[in-house]
């Protein structure tokens, strides 16, 4: 990569990841294009997107993608009729409705080599307990592999091994795009980093709250070891997150969720960063 690379690193976060989308307007209007990009759960389909076609055109691409219809295929059918599947099996989704979105976006054979962009994507594999990195191959299970949310959608087999949401093991993956070389890295999050924590009032709290203790301290982990030099930019959301049980079935706010978004990032660039959006 050439001196002064732009990274960008897209966190996880459901149908929030729709809040990137606001990000990512902010940064091509404000003429930042990524170098390299680094991807895990919900991010993984955004920044594959952007590898793909790194271009202001994808925006549209993408809102399209975030408020169609089509997504209440991925995450659809009513509550009760998916808690009932849990007594025979252990996710609630079939994964072949995010399977058919992805390749109607991406193309069925779109491999990594053929992205205009260096692309990245973390997932956990199960057999090995340990992160794993998708540069080369197909681009669609790999996407789907990052992207397995452990209990909404089923792991993911890819040769002799099985993957799960990437953000078990590495939830915002600063430290893979510094190691390839960028100097600028702008971190997407879906506004979640942005919230106070709260000791939890319900059970299904207990495990939010748990699980996002262990996010942010890995974060803090991440932007801790960025070596001197390297300047890492965290855009903020805009709005809080909606951090009830089933938020991420919400397609109903994606636009105002990228607006917003797109606001409070195109601040962040011109005041704190120095990039003014058009």
């Amino acid at each position: 990569m050439r001196a002064g690379s732009v990274g960008f690193v897209l966190g996880g976060g459901g149908v929030l990841g729709a809040v990137e989308v606001g990000m990512l307007r902010a940064l091509f209007r404000a003429d930042i294009r990524p170098d390299v990009l680094v991807g895990t759960s919900i991010g993984a389909i955004n920044a594959a997107m952007v590898a793909g076609n790194p271009d202001p055109s994808v925006i549209h691409d993408l809102v399209r993608l975030w408020a169609s219809p089509e997504l209440n295929e991925v995450y659809g059918d009513s509550v009760p009729r998916q808690m009932r599947r849990f007594a025979t099996r252990t996710h609630l989704h079939p994964p072949a409705p995010l399977r058919r979105i992805l390749e109607r976006h991406l193309g069925p054979d779109l491999s990594f080599e053929e992205l205009k962009v260096p692309l990245h994507l973390v997932g956990a594999s199960i057999e090995r307990a340990a992160e794993h990195w998708f540069t080369a191959g197909p681009v669609v299970p790999a996407v789907m592999a990052s992207a397995a949310v452990p209990g909404l959608l089923p792991p993911v087999a890819i040769g002799e091994e099985h993957f799960i949401d990437g953000s078990v093991v590495n939830p915002t993956p600063v430290a893979r795009a510094v190691s390839l070389g960028a100097q600028e890295v702008f971190v997407l999050q879906v506004g979640r980093i942005e919230k106070p924590l709260k000791p939890p009032q319900r059970p299904w709290e207990a495990a939010t709250v748990a699980m996002e203790l262990a996010r942010r301290a890995r974060f803090a982990e991440e932007l801790a070891r960025a070596p001197a030099g390297v300047r890492v930019h965290v855009l903020p959301g805009g709005a809080e997150a909606d951090e009830s049980p089933w938020a991420y079935r919400d397609t109903a706010g994606v636009r105002h969720r990228v607006s917003a978004a797109y606001a409070a990032s195109r601040d962040y660039l011109a005041q704190r960063a120095g990039f003014n959006a058009s």
